[in-house]
């Protein structure tokens, strides 16, 4: 059996690594940010076979497939974006990758700044929201009921 010399064993896209030995539909999802559904949509939008490896892919069809993610506004329905109404800019946007990470650290600072009681609770370590603490989400702490050492000498 021979080896295909145009396979792809690692693809980039949109500044993350995604595994050319995987099915096209499941390996888009390894991009932060992209789920199953805008997967199947930009797969289906292009015409492309969900059930293909990523591997094997050429270069344009990579590039198409940038070029969907960075306008994926017109692929899906605004409902499934995952930035609807965005706080700066008002417009409604799908961020992905690195910008995904960003934006979310910036959301959590500006709660944080106003001190509101997500970032509050983000800010201690604690659930944010409402779960019970009480015996749940006890991480990093001893647990049971620790009993002193019996004497020898009775």
């Amino acid at each position: 059996m021979s080896e295909d010399p145009d396979f792809k064993y690692i693809i980039r896209i949109s500044n993350s690594d995604v595994s050319g030995e995987e099915r096209l539909a499941y390996a888009l999802t390894s991009i932060r940010g992209i789920g199953p559904r805008i997967s199947n949509a930009i797969i289906n939008k292009l015409n492309l076979d969900a059930q293909m490896l990523a591997g094997k892919l050429n270069d344009k069809n990579v590039d198409e497939i940038e070029g969907a993610i960075a306008n994926i506004g017109d692929y899906v329905p605004k409902w499934l974006l995952n930035r609807q109404n965005d706080y700066d800019s008002g417009e409604d946007m799908h961020s992905v990758s690195i910008d995904l990470k960003m934006t979310h650290d910036d959301d959590l600072n500006r709660m944080k700044k106003v001190k509101s009681y997500k970032g509050i609770r983000h800010a201690s370590g604690h659930k944010v929201r409402g779960q019970r603490t009480y015996s749940n989400g006890r991480k990093g702490l001893a647990l049971g009921v620790s009993r002193k050492k019996a004497t020898a000498g009775k």
